[in-house]
């Protein structure tokens, strides 16, 4: 394992997103790096033949793709299989960050967790804002409660869940991230509140019922920055899709930065590019017109 490197990094340590040079638009991009839900994969999760068409052909010309999700490992590696990463030696970027994974080993050369005494307090927090939370251990969803937004998780990831009895008594090691779940528009404020009351964490929106809470400094652009420098590829040389607010650092990060068309709506003007929506196929689009012309 290897541990956050600063060279990117503000006095804080949150990642500084700032470009380092102009962008070079006519340039030849080494990297692409996806979001998956509602930016790679359609809204009945797969991807389109169009999109793994112009992925293969990408990384035919020497271009890594990595994918970069909200998701469990576990929840990543077949898709990132059927885009044959394994073949091309390439990696993907799980949990938002806390986890970076060789997809060919299924190695993880970087990880990073919430501490026992920061899952609690999240707990803790969320049994006063009345919103439901989850963790993951050993390849599990764990709460203490059932809601309809739980059930898009489990549907997402296809990973079992153990509902316990007492979420602080069985959460007793650290875990990767916690989810806070309500309806969006009560999230929202949620959001913002949390970031002010735990602003030692890193907090971002990656659906509008989906509130995720890391270690400081954890997010999609610190673990692309990372993953770049053991590459050797410079963060002009690189292009993000995304779609949320979980992929807005990534997005600033990146010398292309490109929502789908479906981007949620206050975020519209953040990236350099939109392109067709994720089931349209946006993810080919950006393919053909930055990678394969």
């Amino acid at each position: 394992m290897v541990s956050i490197q600063l060279s990117y990094f503000n006095c804080d340590g949150m990642l500084n997103t700032e470009k380092l040079q102009p962008k070079i638009k006519n340039m030849q991009y080494k990297m692409l790096v996806l979001d998956m839900d509602d930016t790679l994969l359609t809204d009945d999760h797969k991807i389109s033949d169009l999109n793994k068409k112009a992925i293969l052909e990408a990384q035919a010309k020497g271009v890594y793709v990595v994918l970069a999700s909200g998701r469990p490992t576990i929840a990543m590696i077949e898709y990132a299989k059927e885009l044959e990463l394994d073949v091309n030696d390439s990696y993907i970027i799980s949990f938002n960050g806390a986890i970076i994974t060789r997809v060919k080993e299924n190695l993880d050369f970087f990880e990073q967790k919430l501490t026992v005494e920061q899952i609690h307090d999240l707990y803790d927090y969320s049994v006063k804002m009345k919103t439901d939370i989850i963790t993951y251990l050993d390849n599990e969803i764990i709460s203490e409660t059932d809601s309809e937004y739980i059930e898009v998780e489990k549907e997402i990831t296809k990973m079992a869940h153990r509902k316990v009895a007492n979420f602080k008594e069985y959460v007793n090691r650290p875990s990767v991230k916690c989810i806070l779940l309500e309806e969006p528009a009560y999230l929202k404020q949620v959001e913002g509140d949390l970031k002010q009351a735990m602003p030692h964490l890193s907090v971002a929106m990656s659906k509008p019922f989906f509130l995720e809470a890391a270690q400081q400094g954890i997010d999609k652009a610190a673990s692309l920055n990372l993953l770049a420098e053991k590459l050797g590829i410079h963060q002009s040389e690189i292009i993000a899709v995304g779609n949320a607010g979980n992929d807005l650092t990534m997005i600033e990060y990146a010398g292309l930065g490109v929502w789908v068309d479906n981007v949620t709506p206050e975020l519209r003007d953040k990236a350099d590019v939109i392109v067709a929506s994720n089931n349209n196929d946006g993810v080919a689009e950006v393919v053909q017109k930055y990678i394969l012309n």
